[in-house]
């Protein structure tokens, strides 16, 4: 991946991944234009600096002319599946209980497909477990709130959410256009977030 590339991609990273990048969020899932070649490239070469703030990154698919990168913290991903009524859904959408952490994110992989996303992936992106039934019982429509998924239940909490979720954003944007890489604009102090 060349430089232009990498800072192409770093800020698409910010944009769309960044309350996970910070440790705010469990997981956010982005659709990039590169290659998944130069994707692969990038992911592999930044798995070190990536896992020492807790981030990892998987290629989910590949479609067409983009590539969906699902980007995790470990630590709260894990948290949130141990969840009961998280694993309450999912074993409703064929994951078992004695399935690993990995298994878990395997079967998701496997159920990935150009233009159409199993609904599990709602509880694998942190989303509320209300709000992903609304959605599905809803069909997409009817929601109470749209803003960084449609939300069924708790719109005040969702309303904070949302601009926590926006604070990230614009600090890690506003890092990155100041000339930092990725993982030297990770290191905020959570004082920034407030």
């Amino acid at each position: 991946m060349s430089e232009c590339e990498k800072h192409e991609f770093e800020n698409t990273l910010a944009l769309h991944t960044a309350p996970t990048l910070l440790g705010v969020k469990c997981a956010n899932l982005v659709s990039v234009s590169q290659s998944e070649r130069a994707v692969r490239s990038y992911v592999e070469s930044c798995a070190e600096s990536a896992a020492a703030h807790g981030v990892r990154m998987k290629i989910l698919c590949r479609c067409r002319e983009r590539t969906l990168v699902y980007v995790y913290h470990e630590k709260l991903l894990s948290a949130w599946l141990s969840r009961a009524d998280v694993g309450n859904f999912l074993s409703d959408h064929g994951y078992t209980a004695d399935m690993s952490f990995e298994e878990k994110l395997s079967l998701l992989t496997a159920r990935m497909s150009c233009g159409s996303f199993p609904h599990e992936i709602g509880a694998f992106l942190g989303y509320p477990i209300e709000d992903i039934r609304g959605f599905i019982e809803n069909q997409g429509r009817n929601c109470l709130l749209c803003g960084c998924w449609k939300v069924y239940g708790n719109v005040e909490a969702a309303r904070r959410t949302f601009n926590i979720y926006g604070r990230c954003r614009d600090i890690l944007c506003d890092r990155l256009n100041k000339g930092l890489d990725m993982f030297q604009a990770l290191k905020i102090s959570k004082e920034e977030l407030s």
